[in-house]
């Protein structure tokens, strides 16, 4: 991730012995005692790589405890996401006061399952994905943007945003990407100014398919 995201964000991605790590007592608090082993590692790993990123802003290391959504909570003057899938995951944060959101996501590099596919793109991102090089599995890369997209809209906005709630365009030239937030989205967002758009970058290598994004002050 440490590629895709500015100098002002910390990022730490997970190592073999990060599966297996330590909790602090509110983590395991929040992770509870009945939980299959593997989300058990993949929330280990997200805790041991966010303290070390927390670290690396020069912070003290504090517990990251996690919510009833699930969404980690992270202290006070501190944004970020988490994100893992099958043998990967990272974490990033930022001060508050340098971003407004971070959002990371890692995904397979594989093509999604075509009932996956439908629920993920909207007719008129599949008019533009129609028109982009072949043998690319971009439904994924969306996948993975409109993932990232939420980890930047729930931390601001508190509320849900669905995979037709956000159009997504690519620009394979440049491994950037563009989500506009549908305005009945935004109309119904109980805060002011909620983002209406997010703009990020994407990379592929032959097994992950990555996307972060920073939302800045305005």
């Amino acid at each position: 991730m440490r590629d895709l995201l500015p100098a002002e964000v910390a990022v730490a991605v997970a190592g073999p012995a990060d599966w297996s790590g330590d909790l602090l007592p509110a983590e395991l608090a929040t992770l509870g005692e009945r939980v299959v082993p593997g989300r058990r590692r993949d929330f280990t790993a997200g805790r041991v790589c966010a303290r070390r990123a927390l670290a690396a802003l020069g912070l003290t290391a504090t517990p990251v405890p996690a919510g009833a959504d699930r969404a980690p909570i992270w202290p006070s003057g501190v944004v970020g996401a988490i994100t893992h899938t099958r043998d990967y995951c990272a974490a990033a944060v930022a001060r508050a006061a340098d971003v407004r959101a971070v959002g990371i996501d890692a995904e397979r590099h594989r093509p999604l399952p075509p009932g996956v596919r439908r629920k993920v793109c909207r007719p008129d991102e599949e008019v533009e994905l129609a028109r982009l090089p072949a043998g690319t599995p971009w439904p994924t890369v969306v996948f993975s943007a409109k993932e990232t997209v939420y980890k930047v809209w729930h931390p601001l906005v508190g509320t849900w945003l669905g995979f037709a709630d956000a159009r997504v365009v690519l620009d394979p030239a440049t491994g950037t990407f563009h989500a506009e937030i549908a305005p009945a989205r935004l109309a119904a967002a109980p805060v002011p100014d909620p983002p209406s758009a997010v703009t990020g970058r994407f990379t592929m290598d032959d097994d992950l398919v990555r996307t972060a994004a920073v939302l800045p002050h305005r």
